[in-house]
């Protein structure tokens, strides 16, 4: 038997549907919006009643925080003190991780001492005002991401088992047939038309057509995302608008003279140069180096329940907003791991630094490797 409840915030702690409804208002411009409620809705199968109940104030709530529902109290609200709001309920894709459901699970299986059950959450949206049929779909696609995510159907389901048909062969691409540009163009691929003869001539050699699955996955991987060829492409004629970033492109020509720099000119080796200049001055005194190079590891010194061990640190620049960058920051500032604020802040530095590349170097070295 599938067992339901629901749990909303209390209005005084209701801060993630107050932020909502602003972005709904001023980035939507969805000025008809009065209110909106979230509710987390979850379902639970492989568990007695019992054990249900006594997990609602416990697994599926904050009582000081937190009101909760049952299907009859739900379906009452709506048509009570929520009556002629609109609302829709979005849950993960099947096959997608769902964190607060497996940590529900988890959590009732230490509880009760089983094995643990089924379950399955969904947030449930409730949007107050007069709102267009248009306005309701533009809201939709603003809060459900199709990548990961779907509307979830409202009613209560007999079952939280997945039924999944056997999937079919995926079909073959006429690889060979289709001419390069018209292939792209074909399956909207991000390899350009010099990746798509390559393909060509890689099947050749294996003396079949690739399956559009094949084809999916080698587009992904061979993306700007994944082989950076947007930073690894050669700078060789480059012309500046902006006398401060030409005077910051010439310090790093000089930086990377000094220093042997061999490497073509790219986005990647500007992103590389303070490092290896660190390094070679000796300032890069607890750099672990190994195969491994896609992230920066540094050795440091943790205490662990007043134990001193010796632990790694790994970080990376990713290109994100700066909305990302801060949250970022805040999330490892959190954690202790404040070294990591002067490097993914640097930007901030004021216009009196005279030298900023050397401002660059220096502060991120104290602040991390010191």
């Amino acid at each position: 038997m599938v067992y339901r409840i629901y749990s909303e915030k209390r209005p005084e702690f209701s801060e993630a549907a107050e932020g909502l409804a602003k972005d709904i208002r001023e980035f939507l411009g969805i000025r008809t919006l009065e209110g909106v409620r979230i509710i987390n809705r979850y379902d639970a199968e492989g568990v007695d009643e019992a054990t249900f109940n006594a997990c609602i104030e416990t697994v599926f709530s904050e009582p000081q925080v937190d009101r909760t529902y049952t299907e009859a109290e739900f379906r009452a609200e709506i048509c009570g003190n929520a009556a002629g709001a609109k609302v829709f309920a979005v849950e993960y894709l099947p096959g997608q991780f769902d964190q607060r459901a497996d940590s529900a699970a988890q959590c009732i299986s230490l509880v009760a001492q089983c094995e643990r059950p089924a379950v399955r959450s969904a947030a449930v949206y409730m949007l107050s005002g007069s709102l267009t049929s248009e306005e309701l779909n533009r809201i939709k696609a603003y809060i459900i991401n199709p990548v990961d995510s779907r509307e979830a159907a409202l009613e209560c389901c007999d079952t939280l088992a997945m039924r999944c048909d056997e999937p079919a062969q995926p079909p073959r691409v006429k690889l060979f047939d289709t001419p390069a540009k018209e292939l792209i163009a074909l399956y909207g691929l991000a390899m350009d038309e010099a990746d798509a003869e390559c393909l060509k001539v890689y099947f050749k050699t294996e003396n079949r057509e690739p399956t559009l699955t094949e084809l999916r996955v080698i587009d992904t991987y061979w993306s700007d995302h994944c082989r950076h060829t947007t930073f690894n492409t050669h700078l060789t004629d480059v012309e500046f608008e902006d006398e401060r970033v030409r005077r910051e492109f010439e310090n790093y020509l000089a930086l990377r003279e000094s220093i042997g720099d061999k490497k073509p000119v790219c986005l990647m080796d500007i992103a590389c140069v303070a490092a290896k200049a660190l390094k070679k001055s000796g300032e890069l005194r607890n750099l672990d180096e190994s195969d491994e190079i896609n992230a920066c590891t540094v050795k440091t010194e943790v205490d662990v329940g007043g134990k001193k061990e010796q632990w790694l640190l790994l970080f990376k620049n990713e290109q994100k907003d700066r909305k990302a960058v801060l949250r970022f920051v805040f999330i490892f500032g959190n954690f202790g791991f404040n070294g990591l604020t002067p490097l993914m802040l640097a930007q901030e530095k004021t216009e009196s630094d005279s030298n900023e590349a050397d401002w660059l170097l220096r502060h991120t070295a104290s602040q991390i490797f010191h």
